[in-house]
């Protein structure tokens, strides 16, 4: 007999009533994040931190796949260090954290609670390259950051967050910028073949690229509500931080040459992109490759003989090829159909006596719901289909959701009257190149250029803004 105090499980917000509160009650009743004493940091609690060492350990995997190593930075940056790029530093100075004291005694310098680690990678290969045969070098940082964020959202947008950030070195401007260019194609394809999630491609404007940047590339991606979501970025410094840190080399003719630097990162916001995605109003619907369980086992009437036994039998026999979970407890079976709903698990098997009578079990799809009667022979291979057919129908269906919400405009009025009419999405417009008109279309619209994407599209001749001769089509959209 189930137990009347456990409680059945919550509901969620519908997200058509409050998009903001369905987000928040997804993280929070799927037990993913807890929040903390210290305002604007987050407690990622074990499911959530589950999805994050999946996305790590496949990234990773690619990164690794082509040459990067991994290495640990410090987390303190000396303020002298951190003053040496002047538009680097101006770029985070109000988001930075100071340590002031060691104790009850104050330090003789600051130290800045790393806000990325530019500086910090600079001083290193200035210490430890000094001949083209040292070159490249290819490395990788797994670790946390803080910026003092005034407003936050888990995983989108906190204090502190968990991250990693390549750095290289090239001896040549091509080498890095093929470097730069590659990596932005690493997320975008792990976005596609991972998280099931379509991306746009495209450079920043220069008003919007990272600061000491010579460009910024990104890939954005739109979430259910039409906001877009910067889910990665990739960025060609040039030689301006080899100037600044003194980064040489001695090149096959003996002289002297300043390095060319990258950097790119993800972080675990792409955990906020998975849910805003694919979720819906009854809670996660996680992509295959980074659910933490890929299948529950849920007995149905599991008093009967032989039913538990069944199940945790084929339990054993899947966890030899998926990541699969048997649910045991004394909690109704449509407890546990909704607990597992919401916490996204692609797959849910029943087995009851009439399914072991005929040598079947009950395959549901989280996505669709839709029920498969499968025999217990043919069993894995079943679940490979379903889990293949479901990652490409939350892909499809978020590549619909974008072209459904995307606005293809040629003048102010049109950018206005669309969103009016249909709500947010990416605007797609062309635009003269001038930071002056890229700031009054975000004036006159409320929407600010995401990137000038890689695909380009003649909508017009001319600037949607100015009228005069168009040099790109932007996409414009508002963002997390």
């Amino acid at each position: 007999m189930a137990d009347n105090n456990k409680k059945m499980v919550e509901a969620i917000t519908s997200m058509e009533e409050d998009f903001a509160k369905w987000y928040t009650d997804v993280v929070k009743k799927a037990d993913l994040i807890d929040y903390s004493s210290v305002k604007g940091c987050m407690i990622i609690r074990p499911y959530g931190y589950a999805i994050w060492e999946l996305i790590q350990r496949q990234m990773d995997e690619r990164f690794k796949a082509l040459g990067h190593e991994n290495v640990y930075m410090p987390l303190f940056i000396p303020e002298s260090l951190l003053q040496k790029e002047k538009d680097h530093v101006e770029g985070f100075a109000p988001e930075v954290a100071w340590v002031t004291h060691g104790g009850n005694e104050p330090l003789a310098e600051r130290l800045c609670v790393r806000p990325t680690s530019e500086t910090l990678f600079c001083e290193h290969y200035a210490n430890i390259v000094h001949s083209y045969r040292d070159l490249p070098k290819l490395y990788n940082q797994w670790c946390n950051v803080v910026r003092w964020e005034k407003t936050t959202r888990p995983f989108l947008r906190s204090r502190e967050f968990l991250w990693q950030e390549g750095h290289t070195v090239h001896a040549t401007a091509e080498e890095a910028q093929a470097e730069t260019e590659q990596m932005l194609n690493v997320y975008a394809d792990f976005c596609k073949d991972v998280l099931n999630m379509p991306v746009i491609k495209g450079r920043k404007t220069e008003s919007d690229k990272f600061a000491g940047a010579v460009a910024t590339y990104a890939i954005e991606a739109l979430m259910h509500d039409g906001k877009a979501l910067q889910a990665g970025t990739s960025h060609y410094f040039g030689d301006g931080f080899a100037r600044a840190f003194n980064m040489m080399y001695t090149d096959k003719n003996n002289q002297l040459q300043y390095v060319h630097q990258t950097s790119w990162g993800t972080t675990t916001r792409l955990i906020g992109a998975v849910i805003m995605s694919h979720g819906d109003n009854n809670g996660l619907v996680l992509p295959p490759k980074i659910a933490p369980t890929q299948i529950v086992v849920i007995p149905i009437a599991a008093h009967k003989p032989g039913v538990t036994e069944k199940a945790l039998e084929l339990t054993e026999r899947l966890s030899k090829s998926f990541r699969v979970k048997c649910d045991t407890t004394d909690n109704s079976a449509g407890w546990k159909f909704a607990e597992y709903e919401m916490k996204g698990v692609p797959l849910r098997l029943e087995i009851g006596p009439k399914d072991m009578e005929k040598n079947q079990c009950v395959l549901v799809r989280r996505d669709n719901r839709e029920k498969y009667f499968v025999s217990l022979d043919d069993l894995e291979g079943e679940i490979t289909r379903l889990l293949d057919e479901l990652g490409r129908a939350i892909y499809d269906k978020a590549a619909a959701n974008i072209e459904r919400r995307t606005y293809r405009c040629t003048s102010i009025d049109e950018i206005k009257a669309a969103l009016a009419e249909h709500g947010d999405g990416f605007v797609k417009a062309m635009w003269c190149g001038s930071e002056e008109c890229e700031d009054k279309v975000k004036e006159l619209t409320g929407v600010g250029s995401r990137c000038i994407p890689f695909e380009q599209e003649q909508l017009s001749d001319t600037c949607v803004c100015c009228g005069k001769k168009a040099a790109h089509m932007v996409v414009w959209g508002n963002a997390y």
